[in-house]
């Protein structure tokens, strides 16, 4: 029986915004919301399953479905046995908007102003949404219609919801947003701003970045800064050249290698993370080993590999498709290559001292965000001696 009155799809700020949800919600009214992500079948298929599995589990629950799936094709959303309302992204924000769950009057509209949004605490690490929406066009990607064009927090409401964390107690706060490195004030005088202002925040993470859009702050942060954390996570997409092109990335094969050799020359032992697209269309074998080759001299431990995924309406749905069996077969060669790297990433800090964020459960993640197990209190941030090492990630014991 599922207990969870806010079930949640896709990507972090998803996340964030399933809390405010859960916090504007009146859980008397026996509503369930389903928050979608629309970035691949996969991820829609999921919302689908989990509508079919509260209508069985929970008859008699108003079901509200939300995030960019609907927003992209609320009509179909709605026709869903027990659906009885949809929101778009925007308006699922907005607390009038959840004082009667059960109407089904439905706005849709992704050019609307980002409301205010309180940055959350999971468990023992805090979110702050500083932007919403995207201006660019890849062509395999729904999110610009889902999400609506670039929308930034001003700088001093973000300050405030980290400040607001840190006064409760969190330790590390992680931005969050659809394109966060096209903050109106630059993700790097931004994260510069928070950290000048709140000197009591002991860790500070980005989420995703665009190789192409790192400024010189961001730059100078990384070299001089030891409370933003050595983490990159990279959107890369792909290491071919012509692929990035057809899919309309604004960076080169050798432009991301030299973003990640900047980065760790400016900060030895930072990790690398990225999102990879196996299997996109027109690729051919000697354009998957492009991003193969890439990826073993880029070295990157953590990679998030998708194999492609139509989108309807995009220019890539209209382009030659690879098969999908081997969409999957090169998206696993790409994870076993990563997993390597992982593996090589982990052993080199055998006997070193790390810092750790304790989690529940026994777990917790380094500076790096590299999974460690250990046994500490949930919240606390410690130093710990790294005893062992594979491919997915250390065990540490307090030093």
């Amino acid at each position: 029986m599922m207990q969870d009155s806010v079930l949640t799809f896709g990507c972090r700020l998803n996340l964030v915004e399933s809390e405010a949800i859960r916090g504007m919600l009146n859980a008397s009214e026996g509503t369930v919301v389903i928050n979608t992500c629309a970035v691949t079948a996969e991820a829609e298929r999921q919302g689908r399953q989990a509508i079919r599995r509260v209508v069985r589990e929970q008859p008699g629950a108003q079901i509200v479905v939300t995030g960019c799936a609907v927003q992209l094709d609320p009509a179909r959303w709605q026709a869903l046995p027990g659906v009885s309302r949809v929101l778009g992204n925007a308006d699922k924000l907005r607390p009038e908007n959840w004082a009667h769950a059960a109407s089904r009057v439905s706005p849709i509209d992704a050019t609307a102003p980002l409301p205010s949004l309180n940055g959350f605490a999971s468990h023992t690490r805090g979110f702050v949404q500083v932007q919403a929406g995207c201006d660019h066009r890849c062509t395999f990607c729904t999110i610009p219609f889902g999400r609506g064009p670039n929308r930034s927090v001003p700088a001093m409401e973000a300050v405030a919801q980290v400040a607001a964390l840190v006064a409760a107690g969190v330790q590390e706060v992680v931005l969050t947003g659809v394109d966060i490195a096209s903050h109106a004030d630059g993700i790097g005088r931004l994260a510069a701003t928070i950290l000048r202002d709140v000197p009591d925040l002991a860790r500070l993470r980005l989420s995703s970045l665009d190789p192409a859009t790192i400024d010189a702050p961001l730059w100078d942060l990384l070299a001089d800064e030891p409370r933003l954390m050595p983490h990159l996570h990279l959107s890369l997409q792909s290491g071919s050249d012509l692929v990035l092109k057809r899919m309309r990335r604004r960076h080169t094969s050798d432009a991301a290698l030299e973003t990640i050799a900047r980065a760790r020359q400016l900060r030895p032992g930072l990790a690398i993370g990225a999102d990879l697209i196996a299997g996109f269309p027109t690729e051919s074998d000697v354009l998957a080993e492009d991003t193969e080759q890439f990826l073993e001299q880029a070295a990157i431990p953590y990679v998030h590999v998708f194999p492609y995924s139509e989108r309807p309406g995009t220019p890539a749905a209209r382009m030659p498709a690879v098969p999908v069996p081997v969409r999957r077969e090169r998206a696993a060669r790409l994870r076993s290559i990563a997993a390597g790297h992982a593996a090589a990433f982990h052993r080199a800090q055998l006997g070193a001292t790390v810092s750790v964020l304790a989690e529940r459960g026994g777990r917790g993640h380094t500076q790096h965000f590299t999974p460690v197990r250990l046994n500490a209190e949930p919240g606390a941030l410690l130093q710990a001696r790294v005893i062992a090492a594979d491919a997915y990630g250390l065990q540490a014991e307090a030093a």
